[in-house]
C-alpha cells in the first residue's frame, strides 16, 4: 500500500489574441474556447510518509524550463523540500490548441511573440493548485498497472525516416508506431476509485493548425470521457475522479489516420519529401478519420478512452515496492558518448536543420521547405548568413548529413535561442519506472530507451520493471531521433537538436539514473550545473489591453443574433452577444466560466446549469471589431439524447473602463438568449 492523492486544476489562460503553441503558425492566435486545459497531479508516498513522488500531466503543448523552474520556486516557498527536482516531475499532453507564450528561450519567444506573464501564471497557478489538492487528499490505497494494444488511432508520419532503421531491428516490431497503452490505476483501502494515469503514443493534432480554439484535442477528450463517467452528475471539470492521457515517444506519430494527401488535388503524398506535384510541400496534409478536425478528435479520443476504461476494469497486477527518485541537469551541447571500448563521439551545441522549416504532415511549414533536404538552400542560408550570422565550421562538421538553417546554439542575443541545461530524470513506484524526457523522441527512440533502461535495471537486481515514456517533460528540445533516421533529415531529424549522437547520449545517461536507482546509490549522483533564469521584461508583441465599446445604443451581454425558438438533438443552438475582449476575465478570475447552458425545472421554477465551458458540445468564439467593439458567438452542438425541455445559453464577460488617465478596471457582465425549447426526434 502507499498514500495516495489526485488532484485536478484549470490551467487555461487567456483564450484570445494569444498564439497557439505547437505549430508554430504565426497566424494561429486564439479565438475563443473549445474545452478549458487543466493540470492533473497524482501523489505517491510511502506508508512511513519518507519518500513521495509527484507526476502532473498538464493540457499544454510542452512543459518549458521557465515554467518548470517557477514551479518549483513555488513549491519550496510552501512545502520547503518535500517537492523537489527530483521527484516532481511535469509532463505535457502536447495538445497544439494551449496558449503559448510561457518560454524564455529566444526561439519560442519568437514563435510565440514574447513572454506573456499571464499565460505563463496560469500555467503555473494551475499546476501548483493541482498539486496542492492531491497534497490535501492523501489517502491510503493501492496501485494497479496494465497494459494493452490500441487500434486505429495513428499512423507513422515520417515511415520513410523508420524504415532507415536496421532490418533486424525493425522485424523485431509489428507496427511502425508503439500501440502500447500503459495505466496506472488507482484506488483508495475502501476500493474508492481515485484516478488513474495512462500513457500512450499519439500526437494530439487531430485539430489542425487553422483552429483557433482553445483545447486540449484528441487526449483531453479522452480525459474528459473518463471523468465524466466517473464524476456522475458532475460537469466537465468537477469531481474528484481524475484521469490522466499523458504523451509518450510520439515523435513521429500521427492521429490523422487517413494519411497525407495533395489538398489541392486529393492524390496521396506518402513519399520521402512529402511534396505534392503542385503547390509542393505546403500543399501535403494529413487527414483524420472524421468529417472535420472536431469530429476527427472525437473518434481518436474516444479511441484512446475505451482502451483505457478496458484496461482500468481489468488491471489487476499490484504495483509494489519502493519508491525512488534520480534526476540531473546535463548540458547536452557537451556530452562524450562511449559507442564502444573504441569508439567515443559527442553531442552538438543545438542546431535546427532546414527541414524543421518544412514542419510536418500535420502542420506544414510556411515557404514550402520540403523535408528530406540534406542540402542547403542558398537564398535561405544567404538571408540567414546576414540576419543571424553562419553556423560556424565546428557546428557545421558536428551536425552532418544535417544542413543548418539555425545554429541557435551560436545565437545569444538578447538570450540564448535553445537550452544548453537540460534535465533528465527517471521516478521508480515499485516496479513501475516512469523516465521523463525533455522532448519528442520517435518510435524506434523510445523502444531502444525503454529496452536499454530495463536491461540496466536487469543486471543491477532489479528484474521485471514496467518501463514507460513520459514526454514532453521539464524543459523542451525539439525531437530525438535514432542515429540511422537522423540521416534522412525529414522533420524530427533536422529538430533533432544536439546533433546525430543526441539519442546515444540520452540512453548513456538514463541507463546511468537506472542504476543509480537500482543500487541505491542516488545520493552519489552528481546534480549537474543548474538552468539559468533569465531576466526578460514584459514587452510582448500581444496587441495592448484596450478599453471595451460598445455599438450605438447597445450594451455589453445585449443579443445581436438571437437563438431560433426550436430545436431538436444533434442541431446547433447559435447566440451572438455584444462583447468584451475575454482576455480581461484571464486577468482577474481563476474560475471564470465564459458561458453556461441552463435547463428550466418546472417544479421549482429556476434554472440550473447542464453544460459549461469546459465541455465539447460548446464552443465560445470571440469576433475582434473596430475600435474596442467585439462580438461573441456561443454555439452550443446539442448532443444525441439530450433531455426535452426548455433551454437558454448564458454568457458572462468583463469590459476594461477607463475611470482616470491611468486607472482602468474591469467590470463584470452577462447575457442571456431567449428561451428555447429542445424537442424529440
Amino acid at each position: 500500500d502507499y498514500l495516495l492523492g489526485v488532484g485536478r486544476a484549470d490551467c487555461t489562460g487567456p483564450v484570445a489574441e494569444i498564439p497557439l503553441m505547437g505549430y508554430a503558425n504565426p497566424n494561429q492566435v486564439g479565438g475563443g474556447l473549445l474545452t478549458r486545459l487543466y493540470s492533473r497531479a497524482f501523489i505517491v508516498a510511502d506508508l512511513d510518509d519518507s519518500r513521495r513522488v509527484v507526476f502532473v500531466s498538464a493540457d499544454i503543448g510542452m512543459v518549458s524550463q521557465r515554467l518548470r523552474l517557477e514551479v518549483l520556486k513555488e513549491l519550496k516557498s510552501k512545502y520547503g523540500e518535500l517537492y523537489r527536482q527530483d521527484n516532481v516531475i511535469l509532463s505535457g499532453t502536447h495538445t497544439h490548441s494551449g496558449p503559448g507564450g510561457y518560454f524564455q528561450y529566444t526561439l519560442f519567444r519568437i514563435t510565440s511573440k514574447g513572454l506573456i506573464r499571464p499565460s505563463l501564471n496560469a500555467i503555473v497557478n494551475g499546476i501548483v493548485k493541482s498539486i496542492d489538492i492531491a497534497h490535501q487528499n492523501m489517502k491510503r490505497g493501492k496501485l494497479f498497472v496494465n497494459r494493452g494494444t490500441v487500434e486505429n488511432s495513428q499512423i507513422n508520419r515520417s515511415p520513410f525516416s523508420y524504415l532507415e532503421n536496421p532490418a533486424s531491428e525493425r522485424r523485431r516490431y509489428s507496427s511502425d508506431t508503439d500501440k502500447e497503452m500503459v495505466l496506472l490505476k488507482m484506488v483508495d483501502e475502501d476500493g474508492q476509485e481515485l484516478g488513474l494515469i495512462s500513457w500512450f503514443a499519439v500526437h494530439p493534432v487531430s485539430m489542425n493548425n487553422t483552429n483557433h480554439l482553445v483545447n486540449s484535442d484528441n487526449v483531453g477528450y479522452a480525459s474528459n470521457l473518463f471523468e465524466q463517467d466517473k464524476n456522475k452528475g458532475m460537469l466537465p471539470g468537477e469531481g474528484s475522479f481524475v484521469a490522466a492521457f499523458a504523451s509518450s515517444n510520439l515523435g513521429d506519430v500521427s492521429p490523422n489516420t487517413k494519411g497525407p494527401f495533395c489538398v489541392n488535388t486529393g492524390e496521396s503524398c506518402n513519399n520521402p519529401q512529402s511534396t505534392c506535384p503542385v503547390g509542393g510541400a505546403t500543399m501535403c496534409m494529413a487527414m483524420g478519420p472524421g468529417k472535420d478536425m472536431f469530429d476527427s478528435t472525437r473518434i481518436i479520443g474516444q479511441n484512446i478512452y475505451l482502451k483505457a476504461r478496458d484496461l482500468y476494469e481489468k488491471a489487476s497486477q499490484e504495483v509494489i515496492g519502493p519508491l525512488s527518485s534520480a534526476h540531473q541537469w546535463v548540458n547536452m551541447s557537451d556530452v562524450s558518448v562511449e559507442l564502444n571500448a573504441t569508439h567515443t563521439v559527442k553531442t552538438c551545441k543545438p542546431a535546427l536543420g532546414h527541414s524543421f522549416a518544412a514542419g510536418t504532415i500535420d502542420g506544414v511549414g510556411a515557404f514550402n521547405f520540403t523535408q528530406g533536404s540534406v542540402e542547403g538552400n542558398p537564398f535561405w542560408d544567404e538571408i540567414r548568413d546576414q540576419l543571424l550570422g553562419e553556423p560556424s565550421n565546428e557546428t557545421k562538421a558536428c551536425h552532418k548529413p544535417k544542413p543548418i538553417l539555425f545554429s541557435t546554439g551560436e545565437m545569444t542575443r538578447p538570450h540564448p535561442w535553445h537550452p544548453d541545461i537540460v534535465d533528465v530524470q527517471i521516478v521508480a513506484i515499485g516496479s513501475l519506472a516512469i523516465i521523463a524526457v525533455p522532448g519528442e523522441f520517435t518510435t524506434m527512440s523510445g523502444r531502444r530507451l525503454r529496452e536499454a533502461v530495463k536491461r540496466e535495471f536487469d543486471s543491477h537486481g532489479t528484474p521485471r520493471m514496467d518501463v514507460v515514456i513520459a514526454g514532453l517533460c521539464n524543459v523542451y528540445t525539439h525531437y530525438i531521433t535514432t542515429y540511422e533516421e537522423y540521416q534522412v533529415q525529414r522533420y524530427e531529424a533536422a529538430s533533432t537538436i544536439y546533433g546525430p549522437h543526441t539519442l546515444s547520449a540520452y540512453i548513456q545517461l538514463y541507463r546511468g539514473l537506472a542504476k543509480a536507482i537500482a543500487t541505491n546509490t542516488v545520493h552519489d549522483l552528481p546534480r549537474g550545473p543548474e538552468p539559468p533564469f533569465f531576466n526578460i521584461g514584459n514587452a510582448t508583441l500581444v496587441p495592448p489591453l484596450t478599453v471595451d465599446r460598445v455599438p450605438v445604443n447597445k450594451t455589453f451581454g445585449d443579443v445581436l443574433q438571437e437563438v431560433r425558438q426550436q430545436y431538436r438533438a444533434t442541431e446547433v443552438a447559435e447566440v451572438t452577444f455584444v462583447g468584451a475582449n475575454p482576455r480581461n476575465c484571464a486577468e482577474n478570475a481563476t474560475k471564470h466560466n465564459f458561458l453556461a447552458v441552463e435547463r428550466y425545472t418546472n417544479t421549482s421554477d429556476s434554472w440550473h446549469v447542464v453544460q459549461n465551458d469546459a465541455s465539447w458540445d460548446t464552443r465560445f468564439y470571440w469576433t475582434k471589431g473596430f475600435l474596442g467593439r467585439s462580438n461573441v458567438t456561443v454555439e452550443w452542438h446539442i448532443p444525441h439524447g439530450t433531455e426535452p425541455g426548455i433551454y437558454r445559453i448564458r454568457y458572462f464577460g468583463h469590459y476594461r473602463k477607463k475611470l482616470s488617465k491611468n486607472h482602468t478596471v474591469s467590470i463584470p457582465f452577462e447575457g442571456t438568449s431567449s428561451a428555447f425549447e429542445i424537442t424529440t426526434l
